[in-house]
């Protein structure tokens, strides 16, 4: 069961969307982002921003972790993700998919996977504009990637 939280116009300003290139970043040392993306989610909890991703996200997210850390790494890194009181899954829905099959449409140029064509499609049905992460297909889409101010 998905943990919903209400939204407010408040509320959605400070939404954060986080995909996998920033979970995958944040727990993997050996990623060329790791800095960055501990800064970010740092500055994102001190500031209590509500962070937002999909199950899609996190199946890209295990599937990575397992073969570069093993299944035990990678289930406790969902664990983790599904303890966290900052974070609410989105699970895709008949209309997520519909609407991601538009935003492909939209960018038949562009290599959008059908993963971050659901993100975009959930950022857009909750109003959330930016996203923690390192995928530049955020950007081509019109939404931006969160830096902390400072």
């Amino acid at each position: 069961m998905p943990r919903r939280h209400r939204r407010t116009g408040s509320a959605a300003a400070g939404r954060l969307f986080v995909d996998s290139s920033g979970w995958i970043a944040l727990v993997s040392a050996r990623d060329q982002h790791h800095a960055e993306a501990h800064e970010r989610f740092e500055a994102a909890a001190a500031q209590r921003r509500r962070l937002i991703t999909t199950n899609l996200v996190l199946a890209e997210t295990h599937r990575l972790l397992l073969f570069r850390a093993g299944p035990q790494a990678a289930r406790r890194v969902l664990d983790r993700l599904e303890a966290s009181t900052l974070l609410t899954i989105e699970f895709a829905t008949a209309a997520h998919h519909r609407a991601a099959l538009a935003w492909l449409d939209r960018l038949p140029d562009q290599r959008i996977s059908y993963t971050d064509a659901v993100s975009f499609a959930v950022m857009e049905a909750t109003a959330c504009p930016t996203a923690i992460g390192f995928d530049g297909d955020f950007v081509v889409a019109g939404f931006s990637l969160w830096r902390p101010a400072g």
